[in-house]
């Protein structure tokens, strides 16, 4: 019931173990140029402030030994890569994935597959170069819960991650009559162009802030004829630039599709990254519209899978849709929620969107009195429970709607500040797992924020006792 991704790499195990296999034996050479850019930046570190001892180092010892020890270094890293390579193994059978890494200290992880909240084929621009790339494997858990196979053939990394998501999914193959994991058909539903992305960084709030920091600096410049004060602006500028070029570069051609085995989501400019989430691993969905954004109705659509919120590229791997119109955004909503259970949810959401007050009786609102601790977005700030979801409303310069659905409302807590006490108002807080979303509801009158909370643990109990299998395609037991 398992492949062999690359041919000589299996090795069979003791009876009832897995069939182990080696990850690509160009892996090391993958792998070694990260100590060589590591080394490089020590270097560089070294040199800037020190500029004056390394000319007089060359000129005492010459080029000679300073280039072997590097070169000694650098095969030193390239030696315990391979090593690292030859240790390590993986296996998989019909209920879990197993790793064993480890040089100094031997490492065996398992991650059970009914488990599995999302697999993702990552590669590297050198990995693409070289048709390598990374399964990555995030299961339910704490920090480090992923698995990652680094390096595979593109082709294999693909076939495993098909399996992986039929074993996951609990289908029966490598029968007579099922011979291989079946590859599940998808339709693409969404894609981004180019130019609205662009766009859309140029009208982010990270430009606005940018701008008002350099004409605030020009004009201090100005009145004081002091240029040293311009470098001031350069830690502001890299740190703009760098969090502006991720943005760009891990969205770039940013699509969406659905298929059977889950929500397919592509992207990447020089790290290319596929994602698979199977149905009903999204914990918190969240609706976003900066200010800016509000003449085109863009919308940013974020998620909370469980293990994304430990990664360490979270801000591109918890996007469901980087930027995309209202009906886009809508449209990503329901590939997460398809029912939201009213008869009407078009004119639910886009009262949620971008409503104010308690113009829809649906909607529990903050009372007047709330003003006093948000002055600027109480009259937004809002919660509709339907039989699906919860929704929540909050924001006015950045529009917010967080939608959880009742199964995977982890747990609920009441939050009453001092001032919230004396003005008779709480905050009702939906724990999630770790990600972008943070549900919660604040300065709700207390009684009502009290009802909501016994209502909310009620309405997440019945959902779960109602939930689909972990394994969502293995017929169900009577």
């Amino acid at each position: 019931m398992t492949s062999t991704p690359d041919a000589g790499s299996a090795a069979a195990g003791p009876p009832g173990e897995p069939v182990w296999h080696r990850v690509h034996p160009v892996t090391p050479a993958v792998k070694g140029w990260k100590i060589i850019a590591v080394l490089l930046a020590i270097l560089v570190q070294q040199v800037g402030p020190g500029l004056e001892n390394w000319a007089d180092l060359v000129e005492a010892v010459g080029w000679a030994p300073i280039l072997g020890g590097f070169g000694l270094f650098v095969l030193a890293g390239f030696g315990y890569a391979a090593i690292a390579w030859r240790m390590t193994r993986y296996g998989v059978d019909a209920e879990a994935v197993y790793l064993k890494t480890g040089v100094l200290f031997r490492q065996h992880r398992t991650a059970r597959l009914d488990r599995v909240q999302a697999i993702d084929v990552v590669q590297p621009i050198l990995a693409r170069l070289l048709g390598l790339a990374e399964l990555r494997f995030e299961v339910a858990g704490g920090s480090d819960s992923s698995v990652r196979l680094a390096f595979l053939k593109e082709e294999s990394a693909q076939r495993l991650r098909n399996e992986l998501l039929a074993l996951s999914a609990g289908i029966e193959f490598g029968t007579e009559d099922q011979p291989e994991a079946p590859v599940a058909p998808e339709r693409e539903l969404l894609t981004v162009p180019v130019d609205r992305l662009l766009l859309s960084l140029v009208r982010s709030v990270t430009i606005v802030v940018l701008t008002v920091g350099v004409a605030g600096a020009v004009v201090a410049i100005i009145v004081t004829r002091q240029i040293s004060l311009a470098f001031s602006l350069l830690p502001m500028v890299l740190g703009a630039g760098g969090y502006l070029w991720q943005r760009f570069a891990g969205e770039f051609n940013f699509r969406v599709a659905q298929s059977p085995d889950g929500i397919r989501l592509r992207h990447g400019l020089l790290e290319s990254r596929s994602q698979t989430v199977p149905p009903g691993r999204v914990q918190a969905v969240r609706l976003t519209q900066a200010w800016l954004w509000r003449r085109k109705d863009w919308w940013r659509v974020e998620m909370n899978v469980a293990g994304y919120g430990q990664a360490e590229n979270q801000q591109t791997e918890s996007v469901l849709l980087s930027v995309g119109e209202r009906d886009d955004a809508l449209l990503a909503l329901w590939l997460v929620l398809p029912d939201l259970g009213v008869a009407d949810p078009r004119a639910l959401l886009d009262e949620a969107l971008s409503g104010t007050g308690a113009t829809d009786p649906r909607l529990l609102t903050s009372p007047r009195r709330a003003r006093w601790l948000d002055p600027l977005s109480w009259r937004r700030t809002a919660v509709a429970a339907t039989d699906r979801a919860l929704l929540v409303r909050s924001g006015r310069f950045v529009r917010r709607l967080v939608v959880v659905p009742h199964e995977r409302t982890q747990s609920l807590g009441l939050t009453q500040g001092p001032l919230q006490r004396r003005l008779g108002l709480a905050t009702v807080v939906l724990h999630s797992t770790p990600g972008p979303v943070s549900p919660f509801v604040p300065h709700l009158d207390a009684r009502a924020a009290g009802a909501l909370l016994h209502e909310q643990a009620d309405r997440a109990r019945r959902a779960r006792a109602t939930a689909g299998p972990e394994r969502w395609m293995r017929p169900v037991a009577p």
